[in-house]
């Protein structure tokens, strides 16, 4: 039995196994529910008024906290808030001789979801408009900010009985293409065998999937061994959105005598097949951010002591 090698490949912006998703469950999306109160595409993050800064620091703020929101995959923007966004109310105060941010997440309805204060800042360098502290000060909260907003949307999506979070993704396999012999056929139908779990059903067709998911294998010349002629074996599972963006792909590779699975692949596919379900499986989990701890409904408070910061 031939043991392939799988390679987990995102193919969205980088680490977006582990990053915040707090705007988006493709499983809404694929249905276009309309959830209630559910985040807009953008989280506004207005210049205070509040800040202990002068205006062009105020402003400067503003942008370098959107910017290192943007560095932590959520899409905000400095801007005035609109009707229908959430946003992000920044204030400054002064305590012990330092000035210490303050955070606040808000929904469309101008009522406070989460908030906290980052780390105190120097005083002098803080009144002074210094870039390199306003910008220090945005991009120690990011990841804390970040993490309260993919809270919030885990609280959503629990609340949401369509939700990824409370039943399975519909997952639509379009079966496996390019490989010699029986591959496609014995591919897809150990693929499609193994892949269903308790979060996971598979259709064969594509009306209200969640995701989809293509087989796409390579056969390519990879010299000899021991004399013997050896062909590289790539299979890339590819795991599409709705929307047709990359979730993310589980890339196996292997190298094998030539023409030896020109005919009957066998065990070979059953073994590929299993190790390429729990990738995907691995994939869709962490791209619709089912298991991600809800933020209770009641207003969050984080201390200092309880940020982490990067």
């Amino acid at each position: 039995m031939r043991r392939f090698l799988p390679v987990l490949l995102p193919l969205c912006l980088a680490g977006c196994f582990s990053m915040p998703r707090p705007f988006s469950d493709p499983g809404q999306q694929a249905r276009q529910l309309a959830t209630a109160n559910l985040p807009p595409a953008r989280l506004a993050v207005p210049t205070s008024s509040e800040s202990l800064l002068s205006d062009d620091a105020a402003k400067l703020w503003a942008h370098d906290v959107a910017e290192a929101m943007v560095a932590q995959s959520v899409p905000a923007i400095a801007q005035p808030k609109k009707p229908g966004d959430w946003w992000l109310k920044l204030s400054a105060s002064t305590r012990n001789g330092a000035v210490v941010p303050h955070y606040v997440i808000m929904t469309p309805e101008g009522k406070a979801r989460a908030e906290g204060d980052g780390a105190p800042v120097d005083m002098a360098g803080w009144s002074a408009g210094d870039p390199l502290a306003i910008k220090g000060a945005a991009m120690q909260e990011a990841p804390e900010l970040a993490n309260l907003l993919t809270g919030i949307q885990a609280d959503m999506m629990q609340q949401d009985p369509h939700s990824l979070m409370r039943r399975a993704a519909h997952i639509y396999f379009e079966g496996v293409k390019g490989a010699p012999g029986d591959g496609n056929t014995s591919l897809a139908r150990a693929f499609y065998a193994s892949l269903p779990d308790k979060t996971n059903s598979v259709q064969t067709n594509a009306k209200n999937a969640d995701f989809t998911v293509q087989g796409i294998v390579k056969v390519t010349t990879a010299g000899t061994v021991d004399k013997t002629l050896m062909q590289h074996i790539e299979i890339v599972w590819h795991v599409i959105t709705p929307d047709g963006k990359e979730a993310g792909a589980a890339t196996q590779l292997h190298d094998v005598p030539a023409h030896s699975l020109d005919n009957a692949w066998g065990d070979t596919a059953i073994m590929a097949a299993e190790e390429a379900a729990g990738a995907v499986r691995t994939i869709i989990t962490n791209y619709s951010g089912r298991e991600h701890k809800p933020l209770p409904a009641s207003t969050q408070t984080v201390k200092p002591s309880d940020a982490k910061h990067a």
